[in-house]
């Protein structure tokens, strides 16, 4: 998340606005904040309750082993006319690719 606060006026410049959305509760988040990334500018949103609405919606919350009902890391883009324009399932591991990202994100802007 601090690579996405830190580029957000880059994304700004490229008309788009980035939103965290996890399953985790509106405390987890501001606990997280205080404890290990520090504060960011960016929205962080609760998709905690009905539990992953949004996030099965999208088909990143994870059903199955090895860690049931969280979601997945994952990117996506959508264009001024509400359709998704790109997204990216990443492992739990691995920070979504900002590069790849802006890249994206100027194609849909030209």
């Amino acid at each position: 998340m601090p690579a996405f606060d830190s580029n957000r006026e880059k994304m700004a410049a490229l008309d788009a606005q980035v939103v965290d959305i996890s399953v985790d509760s509106i405390l987890s988040h501001q606990a997280w904040q205080k404890k290990e990334i520090g504060d960011v500018k960016l929205p962080l949103c609760s998709d905690f309750y009905p539990h992953g609405e949004v996030t099965q919606k999208y088909g990143i919350l994870r059903e199955g082993p090895p860690v049931p009902g969280i979601c997945e890391r994952a990117a996506f883009i959508v264009d001024k006319n509400g359709k998704i324009a790109f997204a990216k399932v990443y492992p739990l591991d691995q920070l979504p690719n900002i590069g790849e990202l802006l890249r994206v994100l100027e194609q849909i802007n030209r």
